[in-house]
């Protein structure tokens, strides 16, 4: 029962709101008593708590099957891409925000996490890059594994990229398309016109 309530949490907190959802809520979901949550989580901090790092090892053991599939660095880049937004698809709200306002301490323990495990990633695809030269050989690797970083981070900052003004797919896509190109050879950015043409491809078979 624990891990269905913080599995019907996770999906409620991420559509709605960190805020805005109650326990009420929950067990409405749910079709339980209140009760049985209180049973299983002391308050809401402690639920929110545990839905947030549920969401986090989710995530990060899909990203984590696709890097050991060890493909091309660019193609693994846009299937990360493309597994990221498919877990985006049920947000409504901007949750990162929402987490760093009313949670403060669960939002920086959860940021140091997303950095251990994002900076692995992004270090290992930096170096398998440069050794097939796909990516410029005088890359300072650190800086740039720490600089995406922030960038990913940076975009889903509500007050620079209101939803309103931004689509979240849209933000991903050109920033990783501007990473990219700022780290590529000439050989690399063949591997990316063949990505963006795809992309371009199905944008317009979608807009058609």
């Amino acid at each position: 029962m624990r891990d269905k309530i913080i599995l019907n949490a996770s999906k409620l907190f991420l559509s709605i709101g960190f805020k805005s959802v109650t326990m009420d809520d929950i067990a409405q979901e749910m079709g339980i008593s209140k009760k049985t949550i209180y049973s299983h989580f002391s308050n809401k901090t402690e639920l929110v708590k545990e839905s947030t790092l549920c969401v986090f090892n989710e995530i990060s053991c899909g990203i984590n099957t696709i890097t050991e599939l060890h493909k091309n660095p660019i193609e693994e880049l846009y299937e990360i891409k493309k597994f990221v937004l498919m877990h985006l698809k049920g947000e409504k709200t901007s949750p990162q925000y929402q987490l760093q306002k009313y949670y403060p301490e669960i939002y920086s323990e959860l940021k140091d996490k997303q950095y251990e495990a994002m900076h692995a990633c992004t270090v290992s695809n930096l170096q398998r890059g440069v050794a097939l030269g796909l990516y410029r050989k005088n890359l300072d690797i650190e800086f740039v594994s720490r600089i995406y970083f922030m960038g990913v981070s940076g975009i889903k900052d509500e007050k620079l990229f209101p939803s309103e003004n931004f689509s979240k797919a849209a933000l991903i896509e050109e920033f990783l398309e501007y990473h990219i190109r700022g780290i590529i050879t000439a050989e690399g950015l063949k591997t990316l016109h063949k990505f963006t043409n795809e992309n371009q491809s199905i944008s317009n078979q979608s807009n058609a």
